[in-house]
């Protein structure tokens, strides 16, 4: 026997690690669940479906060629990020303009967490700050390379907002923070930053290190809520964005980090070659492109329809708690409450398992994260999903509250 352990090769960090989970890992979808748990776009993609169930198998998508997957795709994208720079160039927030120059694109959004990581920390001496309750993938990232984490939680909800004295603190008196993660809307919060907390920390006047955006869930907000364009005032600053939410393009994996052009250069350097497959390019064209982009706006003006009307209703069972967070994503933060009128963690945790093993209704338990006691995450869904959701948790209430 060869004398490989396992345990003194890999490195500490890793055999430590607890990877990121989801309600997936624990319910399998048999194609009869409703998945309200990943924040998906549950009316489908940015693609007119007469342009895929009538096309040759050659133009299934302008752009797609099958004849041509023996060629590695383009290693720099421009065609990918100039639309993208035409999508966030609104100047409501600056008269400068963004290029293709400020951009990075990866496989979702995850690659530029990571990336951002290995580009500016040191394993096992630099941190990044994290503003809990928060997305789960920066702190797997920070651990992964073995980045510690500084944690300075978001006021209560349901403004969810940043600490900015205690944030600027920490930036002044806590050693080698490198990064901060803010996401916005919050995830699980569905709430809003506010731009002048976040110029504010842009403004520190000592500290050296990188703001990072996350927008997964911008295009649910008010229009013009992206920061994208700011990167063209701040050399410091990063904003993150994917295709997997409005867009309903979750399966392609592609996102972007917009950013100042030198920080873009040292990304675009660090990434593998042709990190963005051809399919991938040609579907987030058309997807960014005019018919694409209606299609979007379409199918999104249905889920916020869908989100007033879970804002009216949920409040309406018996057993639901107040609405935790904010408004302005495709999911909803709301308490579960126990037979005494209090959010309870144990009732939230039972409705949540009944729900998904009796009621084929996959929704999100998030009553472990900070200031989130007793609460579900609900992925806004179509209007059939919704009408199943409600009537399925006001029947799951009663039984769990007996």
């Amino acid at each position: 026997m060869p004398p490989f352990n396992l345990e003194t090769c890999a490195r500490p960090n890793i055999l430590a690690l607890q990877p990121y989970r989801c309600a997936r890992d624990d319910y399998k979808d048999d194609g009869s669940n409703i998945l309200l748990d990943a924040n998906e776009n549950a009316y489908g993609p940015s693609i007119d479906s007469a342009d895929v169930s009538n096309a040759a198998p050659s133009s299934l998508i302008a752009g797609i060629d099958p004849l041509g997957l023996h060629r590695y795709p383009d290693p720099h994208q421009h065609e990918v990020k100039q639309l993208l720079c035409n999508l966030r160039n609104t100047h409501v927030h600056t008269p400068k303009s963004i290029t293709p120059q400020n951009l990075f694109v990866g496989v979702g959004s995850d690659e530029a967490v990571d990336a951002l990581l290995r580009c500016f920390c040191t394993p096992g001496k630099d941190r990044i700050l994290t503003c809990p309750p928060t997305y789960g993938m920066y702190g797997v990232s920070a651990q992964v390379n073995d980045v510690s984490l500084v944690k300075v939680p978001l006021t209560q909800g349901p403004d969810f907002s940043l600490d900015v004295p205690a944030i600027n603190a920490a930036l002044s008196q806590e050693a080698d923070i490198k990064l901060a993660y803010f996401c916005t809307p919050g995830n699980p919060t569905g709430s809003p930053l506010a731009k002048e907390d976040i110029r504010e920390i842009l403004n520190h006047p000592t500290w050296n290190g990188v703001v990072v955006l996350d927008e997964a869930y911008i295009d649910f907000a008010p229009d013009d809520a992206s920061l994208a364009e700011l990167v063209a005032e701040y050399p410091n600053l990063v904003v993150m964005q994917t295709l997997s939410k409005a867009f309903g393009m979750a399966g392609i994996r592609l996102g972007a980090a917009f950013t100042s052009p030198p920080i873009a250069k040292l990304l675009n350097s660090m990434k593998a070659p042709y990190n963005i497959a051809s399919p991938t390019s040609a579907l987030a064209q058309y997807a960014l492109g005019e018919k694409g982009l209606a299609i979007m706006r379409g199918n999104r003006a249905k889920i916020i329809s869908q989100r007033e009307r879970l804002i009216v209703e949920l409040p309406k069972i018996e057993g639901v708690g107040r609405l935790r967070g904010g408004t302005t994503s495709n999911f909803l933060l709301y308490e579960m409450l126990n037979k005494e009128g209090q959010p309870d963690n144990a009732t939230a945790l039972a409705v949540y398992e009944r729900l998904a093993e009796q009621k084929g209704v996959v929704v999100r338990f998030r009553g472990k994260e900070q200031w989130c006691l007793g609460c579900l995450r609900v992925t806004v869904g179509t209007e059939e999903e919704v009408t199943r959701f409600l009537d399925s948790l006001r029947k799951t209430l009663v039984e769990v509250r007996g």
